[in-house]
C-alpha cells in the first residue's frame, strides 16, 4: 500500500490487457499510489504505452492524460478506436489519420515491405536507431510501428502502435485491421525497396532493364519514381495474394 494511502480501481479493455502482468488482466483491480500522479502516469506505471490508448473515462466521464487521481476513482481505459465514430468523446490522442503514413523500426523490415507492396506509405531503415524513429513520427505525421513498448512510452511519441503479431503476414493483418485499411488496399501502387511511387510506363522504355521472356509475355509494367526499379504483374503478384489470403487479406 502506497505511504499516504491512496488507491483507484483500474479496467483496460481488449488488446491493451496484452501490456498487463496476468493477474491484472480482464479485470478490475486496486492500484495504490503516492501523491496526486496523472492518470497517463499511471497508466504507464502499470506497463501500457499512451500510445495504445484513445480513451479514458474517470468515474465515467471521458478525461485527458493530465487528469490528476486524488484517491477512490474507477479508471477505465480503452485502445484505440480508429474504426469507430467517437464524434463528442475526449480521446487522448490526436485526431484519426484518414491518410494514415507509417515508420517501421529495424525489427520490422517484411512488414514494412508488404505494406508498401499493398500500396501504403511506409518509412524504414534497417540502420535507424530510436531517435531517428522518433523524429520521422513526429515531423512527418506517421504512425511509428514497433514492438518496443519502451519506445511506445517516449513522451514524443503521439502516434504510434505496438505490433503484438509476430509472423509478417499476421503483422500486416494486425495493422490493417487495426487501422480499418482493408479498402485502401492498391496492389503494386509502392516500390517495396524503397517506398517511391510507381508509375505506369511504357515496355519499349524497360526492355532492356527486364528479360526478352517478360516482355514478350507482359504489356503493363510500372517504374519506381525513386530508384527505377521495374514490376510487372508476374508470379509474384499471385504468390502475395495467396500467402496474403492465409491470413485473410483480399488483394
Amino acid at each position: 500500500m502506497s505511504s499516504t494511502g491512496r488507491y483507484c480501481e483500474f479496467r483496460f479493455y481488449e488488446e491493451l490487457n496484452d501490456f498487463l502482468a496476468p493477474g491484472r488482466r480482464k479485470r478490475t483491480f486496486r492500484h495504490d499510489f503516492d501523491g496526486t500522479p496523472s492518470v497517463k502516469d499511471r497508466i504507464e506505471a502499470l506497463g501500457v504505452p499512451h500510445t495504445e490508448v484513445d480513451l479514458i473515462l474517470v468515474d465515467g466521464d471521458p478525461v485527458g492524460f493530465d487528469r490528476l487521481l486524488r484517491g477512490g476513482e474507477r479508471v477505465a481505459v480503452y485502445p484505440v478506436f480508429e474504426r469507430f465514430d467517437l464524434t463528442g468523446v475526449t480521446r487522448v490522442r490526436p485526431r484519426p489519420l484518414r491518410d494514415p503514413r507509417f515508420v517501421a523500426d529495424v525489427h520490422l523490415g517484411r512488414l514494412a515491405g508488404y505494406l508498401r507492396l499493398l500500396g501504403f506509405d511506409c518509412r524504414y531503415r534497417n540502420d535507424a536507431d530510436d531517435d531517428h524513429l522518433v523524429v520521422v513520427s513526429q515531423s512527418e505525421a506517421r504512425i511509428l510501428l514497433t514492438r518496443d513498448v519502451g519506445l511506445l512510452r517516449r513522451a514524443a511519441v503521439t502516434r504510434g502502435a505496438f505490433v503484438h503479431a509476430t509472423d509478417p503476414r499476421l503483422q500486416v493483418r494486425e495493422v490493417l485491421d487495426r487501422f480499418d485499411l482493408h479498402g485502401r488496399i492498391r496492389s503494386l501502387a509502392r516500390c517495396a525497396r524503397c517506398n517511391g511511387v510507381l508509375d505506369p510506363v511504357d515496355p519499349a522504355l524497360v526492355a532492356d532493364r527486364v528479360p526478352a521472356s517478360v516482355l514478350a509475355e507482359h504489356t503493363r509494367f510500372s517504374r519506381c519514381r525513386d530508384c527505377g526499379r521495374v514490376y510487372w504483374p508476374g508470379g509474384h503478384v499471385t504468390r502475395l495474394r495467396r500467402r496474403l489470403a492465409e491470413v485473410g487479406v483480399r488483394l
